[in-house]
């Protein structure tokens, strides 16, 4: 808001007349003393002549709570972290996931997710003692998924089936199970060849839920993006990343491949 006003020409003490305010409201606003309301930057941007930035500030205001959450405040709790995001699961139709690392949630067996939990359990010293009932949860996440009446598209890339970070055995088992999980009408995936041609890079793993939240994962963290602009821009690279992947008996093939690559 602040870069807003600079960029209009005005001062603070012009906008609060315009807008009816007293100028400390405009002090508290630009300094973030004072959250705005909906209502607040309405009037803001439209009297500093930006009327489409108005989608964009609610969005960021209303998600600034909880736009950056650390790993470590979520981890100590596999209840608290798997009902993260629980609601958009809920309240959405169309999911649309990528990853350049770990299996994507719907494609992971009860095992893999137990090494997931336990590995980032450990990387985070979180001294977590309820992996089992994380596990549970996030299997019983898959109903979102078990009634079609939900769509998912997933991209991956060809190192996530070659990665060695758990034994040969979980491995193995998860790579099959993908096999299984990819007959399921409501479901796509993807698979981006090491040598595939690409205009999108390999970048961070993010969650789509709908056009109205990203969730981006982190080292450290769990970035959350709500603003219309950005989203825009992770659409536009999902959609790139995935005319760079196989499908259908192409991905099989590369999975199939890492299979026999474990032995």
């Amino acid at each position: 808001m602040r870069e807003i006003l600079r960029d209009s020409g005005l001062t603070a003490r012009a906008l609060a007349r315009q807008a009816g305010w007293d100028e400390t409201k405009c002090s508290r606003l630009q300094g973030g003393r004072t959250p705005p309301s909906d209502a607040d930057i309405r009037t803001w941007c439209t009297i500093c002549g930006v009327p489409d930035e108005i989608p964009n500030l609610i969005a960021a205001s209303r998600n600034a709570a909880d736009a950056y959450v650390e790993w470590r405040r979520v981890q100590r709790s596999q209840r608290r972290l798997q009902e993260l995001g629980l609601e958009l699961y809920e309240n959405n139709t169309l999911y649309r996931f990528y990853s350049s690392n770990f299996m994507l949630w719907p494609l992971q067996t009860p095992n893999y997710m137990r090494a997931v939990m336990t590995y980032f359990n450990e990387f985070h010293e979180a001294g977590n003692t309820d992996i089992e009932e994380g596990v549970k949860m996030r299997v019983a996440r898959r109903q979102y998924l078990a009634d079609g009446r939900r769509t998912c598209v997933m991209v991956m890339e060809e190192s996530v089936l070659r990665n060695r970070i758990f034994s040969n055995d979980i491995m193995g088992e998860q790579l099959r199970y993908i096999l299984t999980v990819m007959r399921q009408s409501n479901i796509s995936l993807g698979i981006i060849p090491w040598m595939a041609s690409r205009s999108q890079h390999a970048s961070e793993t993010f969650h789509m839920y709908g056009d109205v939240n990203v969730s981006i994962e982190l080292t450290t963290a769990i970035v959350t993006i709500t603003q219309p602009r950005e989203i825009d821009l992770y659409v536009k690279a999902f959609n790139e990343l995935r005319a760079s992947a196989v499908h259908g008996r192409a991905a099989r093939t590369l999975i199939t491949n890492a299979i026999e690559a474990l032995h």
